[in-house]
């Protein structure tokens, strides 16, 4: 099959699978794996491999950088400690509990140490997926370590795969120093492209311009970090932080727009594909062994699991008391979390991309010119741990979300509502002194007031502080209708205006334009007024 075709073939998966997990309400990448699966039964696709390089190297760097870039900077500083505790020891533990169970089952301790490391890393997208329904806190813990321990993972994987082929030798001096080379370098890494990146990126005022180099910083630095043989995975999520803080100060808004719609058309996308893939490479993995081999894989596959989820609860239930043991700070305290919500965060473990490349990465032959030991087991495996976490787990996390007592906790929503309200007072103590410098008419002056004063009124309505306002809110709900019908009005005339040819198709195109922002302006405003 072409390439073409494959691209036709995985876009139409694509779109039937998150169509119809919005209408069933299911997390799109369940939908999306199954699709996956269900393309490997067409006899042209059966050769199709997902390139371990292409999530490596193109799809991870872009996927966390925009998923960092998106992330709360404030609440991962608030929990950093669990951050870098389920993103490093727990990573460690779950590999090397992995690789004890795959090592008791007859695999030999090199390549048990590369299956441990390839399904110990949780997957960002979906986790992100879930994070939509979760407080804030949770869901920001649970994305931060899904976006850092893709490093852990694969430190843990250079090493194992190294032994294997007889080109590390292991020492816990080793193992400290590759650790500490691997973060501190990736760090450094990231922030010294972005640093050179941000200079650029502040004198230029073209929205072209801001895009690619929005795609080109992760790329970049996660390439030099991989040059230099050191994390490119923490290189692209402190490259994605770092710009998100600053984006609001250095960048013109027409350049924010443009680059936050093409990086979430193309993130979305590319999770959409990968998943996509992911259920194509586990169809190839179950075709590639007999059936004994099946048959000891499969309970090879049922004990990982096992293995994965008991070593994950086992750390979410015992390092929280070794913290209270060791910190009792009020503010410590005040943090803790019930046994409900710890148990939903052991039940998000899911694994996704990063996991099926990196055991797609594996060498098939070592420089003896033997085969490397269980390769195609380490795929098949990881393969089904991919499709248990995203097929089972997955549809039960409404059901634990629901018994933790747990959701959307409003927090976001009530700070978005707080600034708008604080803007534009302090805007509307402002305009007299702006009207004057900029010699507005007291006409304009007093219209602008009228309407800001009218918005103030219907973003403070029913706030504790100030009490409801039904008619500025009925005035504003009105306002937003009628507005978006004159809209669609003047939308339907330059279009007739365009069929019986008074008007060229570039016309129609250059007054669509307004009209479309105008629309979208007015629809958000709307939205948000409702909320």
């Amino acid at each position: 099959m072409s390439g073409l075709a494959l691209v036709v073939v995985v876009g139409v998966a694509i779109l039937v699978g998150t169509g119809t997990a919005r209408r069933l309400r299911i997390a799109p990448p369940v939908l999306l794996l199954i699709a996956g699966v269900l393309v490997g039964f067409v006899p042209a696709l059966r050769v199709v491999h997902l390139p371990p390089e292409a999530v490596l190297l193109v799809f991870l760097p872009v996927l966390l950088y925009w998923e960092a870039f998106s992330s709360s900077l404030r609440e991962i500083r608030r929990n950093l400690r669990v951050i870098v505790l389920l993103s490093t020891v727990l990573v460690v533990a779950t590999a090397a509990g992995v690789a004890a169970a795959a090592h008791a089952l007859g695999l030999a301790w090199g390549p048990a140490w590369v299956l441990g490391a390839a399904v110990a890393p949780t997957d960002a997208t979906a986790v992100g997926v879930l994070g939509r329904m979760l407080p804030r806190r949770i869901a920001t813990t649970l994305r931060a370590e899904s976006l850092v321990n893709d490093g852990t993972a694969l430190v843990i994987y250079t090493l194992a795969v190294g032994i294997t082929l007889g080109e590390e030798h292991l020492s816990a001096g080793r193992v400290a120093g590759l650790f500490a080379l691997s973060y501190l370098g990736g760090i450094a890494c990231g922030a010294a492209v972005t640093f050179l990146v941000l200079q650029l990126r502040r004198r230029l005022t073209d929205p072209f311009q801001h895009n690619l180099l929005a795609l080109l910083t992760p790329l970049t630095a996660y390439l030099i970090a991989e040059a230099a043989e050191v994390s490119g995975v923490l290189a692209a999520v402190v490259s994605g932080l770092w710009v998100g803080r600053v984006s609001p100060r250095l960048f013109p808004g027409n350049a924010r727009r443009y680059v936050q719609t093409v990086m979430d058309f193309l993130t979305m996308l590319a999770n959409a594909a990968l998943f996509v893939l992911v259920g194509l490479e586990a169809q190839s993995a179950v075709r590639g062994l007999d059936t004994t081999g099946l048959a000891h894989g499969t309970l090879v596959a049922v004990v990982v699991c096992g293995v994965i989820v008991a070593v994950r609860f086992g750390w979410l239930f015992t390092s929280p008391y070794l913290i209270r043991a060791i910190d009792r700070r009020p503010q410590q305290r005040e943090r803790r979390l019930s046994g409900r919500p710890r148990a939903l965060m052991s039940a998000a473990g899911f694994r996704g991309a990063v996991s099926m490349a990196a055991a797609l990465a594996v060498p098939h032959t070592l420089p003896s010119g033997a085969e490397f030991p269980g390769r195609d087991l380490i795929v098949f495996v990881t393969a089904i741990v991919i499709a248990v976490t995203l097929l089972l787990q997955a549809p039960l996390m409404p059901r634990v979300t629901r018994w933790a007592g747990l959701g959307a906790d409003g927090e976001a929503e009530r700070e978005r509502r707080q600034a708008e309200i604080q803007s534009m007072d302090r805007a509307l103590a402002s305009l007299p002194t702006m009207a004057a410098r900029l010699g507005t008419s007291g006409a304009v002056h007093e219209q602008l007031r009228t309407e800001y004063d009218r918005r103030l009124r219907v973003l403070r309505d029913g706030d504790a502080t100030s009490g409801p306002d039904e008619a500025a809110a009925d005035y504003e709900q009105q306002y937003a209708d009628l507005h978006l019908a004159v809209i669609d009005h003047r939308h339907d005339t330059v279009v007739r205006l365009r069929d019986e040819g008074e008007i060229d198709d570039e016309v129609l195109r250059r007054v669509q334009d307004g009209l479309d922002l105008e629309q979208v302006h007015m629809a958000q405003r709307r939205d948000n007024d409702t909320r």
